[in-house]
């Protein structure tokens, strides 16, 4: 073989290929090259033969730089030398590098990068590395336990917890001489309210009254963590129900001793000792069965044994020894946060250490206040407040969510850097995350890449790329206007809530949803407050509709809505808003076909009647249910088994053409098609009819 007929054939191999990679593949030194695009001819000499027949090319000495790395993907190293996926490929054919796996995300090996770079004819150098600092860790920590020398005695925080509708804000109404059940949407607290309550006595305790639907789960959670004595109310009538098992569940997770009262006994049907019967399958035994939790029977509309119940709880106060540490900086928790049109960001927090004032510098999450206004739970300001003391705190730069731990520091020099330091670690968090998604997806993106290429294995790479462009030629040369993409049925909501705890319940309640094949459910936007225009901005855009809770919408707001064409669903129960929900949601799904049953009969006899110069079979029947119309659609069935579908051509009773059949009469019957009618057969005439479907989301309230 003489050295051209070898250039030719290494030429073959590497047609369509950049010119730079030629001369890697030649096994002596070029003078020449001249490449015509796309029949690449190349015309070479050995150095010193012919030089006067070939024009002579100066070769390059300014080779191009390439910074790189140990290692970097295919697609980086492309970017690097300014070259695309398909140069790198062929630069690594005729080694012993698998290519079939080989994808713009692939990370080659060292060797493996400097071969692409020198076979492409170019020189590289390493590029610098960025030396990262490691950032001061700036958070800070609550302090550590107090000395015992600066205890003092501070009153009991006493959650009311239990299922709904058993009379829980009616217990606090009658202890604090309010009307609050009167006021709250549905007869069922939505929110978490504290307040301190002083007893004839003198004794104060700070109650927190938790909603006992089933959507609330975390407010009930977050009362449990932030009190020293739970009161579990159940309605002597109605007895152990979902909720008052879940209340249980918290209080002993979170180790907080419990006081039942046995609620609504001035009923007929009370069972107060069914009631603590029940508890016992849940390890809640009461005094009269040997126990150590008090049970009281009350009545919270009349005002029945309530005196009783909070001398219990004085009394399970002084056993606790309840001491708290009114000096140094202050530590809390925010029980519910919301957004307030002259206040702005509102928190109502409880003080767990220290003793909060105005002008004190607070961070929680990832915001900072200088408190401005402390309010109490009449609405009145005050001055400080002390542990074991509910308040409002206004100040906040941004609204801090419900459940986040309260610390003081000492300068908004200091609060900023433990804002920033929080951010920082979240978002680097928050790359970590997106990290494992990336590498899963890579990995999961690799095996199907490689699942899809096992048929073509035997087939060398040019064959294998042209053998998937024909498999997806068609779709390839199809206009995007002719591509038909299945319609997703998709509805975009924007929620608003009036506090941080309702939109979190919603949101939670959202997060169960499983569409299947059925209408999707994207949260496009959700926040705190009333309905603004930026929210109809963006519901016009995603062609969304807005949940309101307990939130309001000014006229204008409402008309801007109407010119929009954005609907408004405003709500203040949080079941009749998730009813409407479903509803909305049902609306979306297109309507199902279901077959109403008109009529059946069977086939006596079977005969041909000439047409013209052709035979119809034609099936002589009898009609057994209902009756047959003509209008409607037949089915043929022939044991268990549906042998035609379809329309008449013609319905006969004897010679008269007719438009239906009734129940005992007879009848001859064709259709269009050729079918072979046998004795025996059904006959079977039904409509469709459309129905509407009906979302199987069942949010298990």
């Amino acid at each position: 073989m003489n050295w051209a007929t070898f250039l030719m054939r290494q030429v073959r191999i590497i047609t369509h290929t950049d010119p730079t990679l030629v001369a890697n593949y030649l096994p002596f030194p070029i003078v020449g090259l001249q490449l015509t695009w796309p029949n690449a001819r190349f015309f070479a000499t050995k150095q010193g033969k012919s030089p006067g027949q070939i024009q002579k090319v100066k070769p390059n000495r300014d080779k191009q730089e390439v910074e790189i790395k140990q290692r970097m993907t295919v697609s980086a190293l492309a970017q690097a030398m300014n070259k695309d996926f398909d140069h790198v490929f062929e630069a690594l054919l005729n080694t012993s590098l698998d290519l079939d796996s080989l994808e713009p995300h692939t990370i080659l090996e060292e060797k493996w990068i400097k071969e692409v770079v020198k076979r492409s004819g170019m020189k590289y150098k390493w590029a610098k590395l960025v030396e990262t600092k490691e950032r001061e860790n700036k958070d800070i920590q609550p302090r550590p336990p107090p000395d015992p020398s600066v205890l003092v005695p501070r009153p009991p925080v006493v959650t009311i917890m239990g299922h709904v509708d058993h009379g829980k804000t009616t217990l606090l109404d009658s202890l604090r001489k309010s009307q609050v059940a009167a006021g709250e949407a549905g007869g069922i607290t939505q929110h978490i309210g504290a307040f301190l309550v002083q007893l004839p006595s003198g004794e104060k305790i700070t109650f927190l009254d938790t909603p006992g639907h089933a959507a609330f789960s975390a407010m009930r959670a977050r009362g449990t963590l932030a009190t020293d004595i739970v009161i579990l109310v159940v309605a002597a009538d109605d007895g152990v129900m979902k909720q008052t098992i879940e209340s249980i569940q918290h209080a002993k997770k979170a180790q907080v001793p419990i006081i039942v009262s046995v609620n609504k006994c001035d009923k007929p049907q009370a069972d107060p000792a069914g009631v603590k019967q029940q508890l016992l399958a849940h390890d809640v035994v009461c005094e009269d069965y040997g126990g150590d939790v008090q049970a009281i029977h009350v009545s919270a509309l009349k005002g029945d044994n309530l005196l009783e119940l909070a001398e219990a709880t004085v009394t399970l106060a002084e056993v606790l020894e309840l001491k708290g540490d009114p000096t140094g900086l202050v530590e809390g928790t925010i029980i519910e946060s919301r957004t307030d049109k002259g206040k702005g960001p509102v928190t109502t927090a409880i003080v767990q250490r220290g003793t909060l004032k105005k002008g004190c510098i607070l961070v929680a999450g990832k915001t900072w206040a200088k408190v401005r206004f402390l309010f109490n739970e009449n609405n009145c300001t005050v001055k400080e407040a002390g542990p074991s003391t509910a308040v409002e705190i206004v100040g906040w730069k941004d609204l801090p969510s419900a459940g986040e731990e309260i610390i003081e520091v000492e300068s908004e020099k200091r609060a900023r850097e433990v804002v920033e330091w929080r951010c920082y670690q979240e978002e680097q968090d928050k790359q970590k995350e997106d990290l494992q998604v990336i590498e899963s997806k890579q990995q999961e993106h690799h095996e199907s890449y490689k699942k899809e290429r096992e048929p073509l294995a035997h087939l060398s790479w040019r064959q294998r790329k042209s053998a998937l462009y024909k498999a997806n030629r068609k779709l390839m040369a199809m206009r995007p206007s002719e591509k038909v993409e299945p319609q997703d049925l998709c509805l975009p909501l924007i929620v608003k809530g009036d506090v941080d705890g309702s939109v979190e319940a919603i949101l939670s309640i959202l997060d169960n949803y499983d569409a299947h094949d059925q209408c999707q459910l994207e949260v496009v936007h959700f926040g705190i407050g009333d309905i603004s225009e930026n929210d109809l901005n963006l519901a016009q855009a995603f062609s969304g509709t807005i949940y309101g809770f307990n939130v309001g919408v000014n006229k204008s707001i409402q008309q801007m809505a109407t010119k929009k064409g954005v609907i408004l669903k405003m709500h203040k129960v949080i079941y009749k808003l998730i009813d409407d929900l479903k509803e909305e949601l049902s609306s979306k799904l297109p309507p199902c076909m279901k077959e109403n049953v008109i009529g059946e009969a069977s086939v006596l006899t079977v005969f041909d009647v000439t047409v013209g110069k052709k035979k119809v079979p034609v099936a002589g029947c009898r009609v057994q249910k209902g009756q047959l119309d003509r209008k409607m659609k037949f089915r043929l069935v022939r044991g268990q088994n549906v042998v035609w579908e379809g329309c008449l051509t013609a319905l006969k009773h004897y010679k008269d053409d007719v438009q239906v059949v009734k129940t005992g009469m007879e009848c001859g019957l064709s259709v269009a098609q050729d079918i072979d009618f046998k004795p025996g057969d059904e006959i079977v005439c039904y409509e469709g009819i459309e129905s509407p479907q009906s979302i199987s989301w069942d949010p298990a309230f």
